[in-house]
């Protein structure tokens, strides 16, 4: 079972930028794919990007495609999500997941067997 801790949360205006680190107390190459999840008051989590484990495939929801970027340093045991231009409705809880196993989906929460605890990001307007 892999602990996962991130953090990089906090407060930011709206157009504003944010890096997201999760750090893993296992070699990130050994978990297949690593994903963040985001969760705001009163909503499902919801998907927002994912990256295998060599990097060279990822997934992200369309309505972060082209702000937000997720990268890995399998060297550091750590995945990064950058996030660019910042919308105040992207305030949420921002969870890492980890998935051990081959899936036929990475973008569904129960694909992911490890989870981190979360780190708030806020956006102002």
């Amino acid at each position: 079972q892999a602990q996962l801790v991130e953090s990089g949360g906090g407060l930011v205006q709206a157009g504003g930028s944010l890096r997201l680190s999760c750090t893993a107390s296992v070699r990130t190459y050994d978990l297949y794919v690593m994903g963040w999840f985001r969760q705001a008051p009163g909503k499902e989590r919801g998907f927002v990007a994912a990256i295998n484990w060599s990097g060279r495939s990822t997934w992200y929801a369309d309505s972060v495609n082209g702000r937000f970027t997720i990268s890995r340093d399998n060297a550091k045991n750590t995945m990064y999500l950058q996030m660019n231009n910042l919308e105040p409705e992207e305030k949420a809880v921002y969870y890492c997941a980890a998935a051990t196993a081959i899936r036929t989906t990475f973008i569904k929460a129960s694909a992911y067997d490890n989870w981190g605890q979360g780190t708030q990001v806020t956006v102002s307007t």
